[in-house]
């Protein structure tokens, strides 16, 4: 992470906002209300943000090519859900979530952490049918991530009433990285951020929402889960403004492959303003992994025809389970063959029978290596969003 200029002058002002003295011997950073003043430089992002908007326009064209789309968001979810929570130190893989939701023992300690962020998601997308992006809003979402994991015991869905700070670990506050604003400060530059977001303004959508979540992780309003209740939040804006209709963007996947820039350029909008830089570093972003997003549902269709005909030409009589069985998988693609049966209202001899069938053609995989309580996963479709 970028250290800060210690020869700044204790009050040198920039565009974002006004270092200060703070408590023993820290650089306390104080943000000021967006929109940035001077205004932000389009000559400096104007080709990266129409690259973007095209990208996330096509991206959610192609899910919209779906049959079912609402199928197959479950993965884009977790996908994010899994990357945004190894930006933050965990190590569960997408193939422990879904094992984990499985009721499948796989030995990952940090899984709960992770299917927490998907319970997050789908919390705060249920309630925008009837709340705004708002602090209260917030608050919730970061109530579900820390529930029962780690940080539980750092006040969650409370705003912090301490002094925070960013930098290596077990480093004073002197030696940080970076001191966000104090906690007296954290309720009205909230509120001022709120305001921001629903303001009538002439900013482009995708240049509203890079402001605020660089705008909330300076805030850092929160002891724990700053950074991914801040990635939550650029999900939430998108689909609040219609910009996707489904929450398929997985951008923690690019901020996690350009770790280390994503945390300079967030650092250069505090040390000097660089507001156009973080811009077209998000934006970049955007349009990178819609296009990513969007060939994985080319995929997914093409993949899905092929079974398709697969379970036509081979499975004889069972193709019309076969197909019920496949569809099911999408929501739920790790199974046993108790699940089968229930899917399909059928015996246990005939789902154990049309489980071989499905293994025999590639299409699932047995995990276990078990003779009894077998589970088989839906190997081809979750390879598609392995990294």
């Amino acid at each position: 992470m970028l250290k800060a200029d210690r020869t700044m002058e204790p009050k040198a002002v920039n565009r974002a906002g006004t270092y200060r003295p703070g408590t023993d011997g820290a650089r306390v950073f104080h943000p000021a209300p967006l929109p940035p003043d001077p205004e932000i430089r389009f000559d400096r992002v104007q080709r990266v943000l129409s690259d973007a908007d095209r990208a996330l326009g096509r991206l959610d064209g192609s899910i919209e090519t779906l049959p079912n789309p609402d199928l197959f968001v479950f993965m884009y979810v977790r996908k994010e859900a899994v990357l945004s929570s190894q930006i933050e130190g965990t190590q569960s893989s997408l193939q422990d979530l879904l094992a984990a939701e499985a009721h499948v023992q796989t030995g990952a300690r940090d899984v709960d952490e992770v299917a927490n962020y998907v319970a997050a998601m789908k919390h705060g997308l249920a309630r925008l049918r009837d709340l705004p992006v708002s602090v209260r809003l917030i608050r919730e979402i970061h109530e579900r991530l820390l529930d029962g994991v780690r940080g539980h015991r750092l006040a969650p869905g409370q705003l912090r009433r301490t002094q925070n700070w960013i930098g290596p670990a077990n480093c004073s506050m002197e030696e940080a990285t970076f001191v966000p604003p104090p906690p007296t400060e954290v309720p009205r530059l909230l509120g001022d951020l709120e305001r921001f977001i629903h303001s009538e303004t002439s900013l482009p959508l995708l240049v509203r929402i890079g402001l605020a979540h660089a705008q909330f992780e300076t805030i850092h309003p929160f002891l724990d889960g700053n950074g991914r209740v801040g990635r939550l939040l650029i999900t939430f804006l998108l689909c609040e403004r219609d910009a996707l209709r489904h929450p398929v963007l997985y951008l923690s996947h690019y901020f996690k492959r350009h770790r280390q820039e994503y945390y300079d350029r967030l650092q250069a909008i505090r040390d000097g303003g660089d507001w156009e830089s973080w811009l077209e570093f998000f934006l970049r972003g955007v349009a990178a992994v819609s296009a990513e997003a969007a060939e994985t549902a080319r995929k997914i269709l093409a993949m899905r025809e092929e079974h398709r005909s697969t379970i036509a030409e081979h499975f004889g009589g069972a193709a019309g389970n076969g197909h019920k069985v496949l569809d099911s998988l999408y929501r739920r693609p790790i199974v046993s063959v108790a699940d089968v049966q229930e899917w399909i209202g059928t015996t246990y001899p005939a789902a154990n029978q049309l489980v071989k069938r499905f293994v025999d053609r590639g299409i699932l995989l047995e995990i276990t290596g078990n003779a009894r309580n077998r589970r088989y996963r839906y190997q081809p479709y979750v390879a598609l969003f392995a990294e």
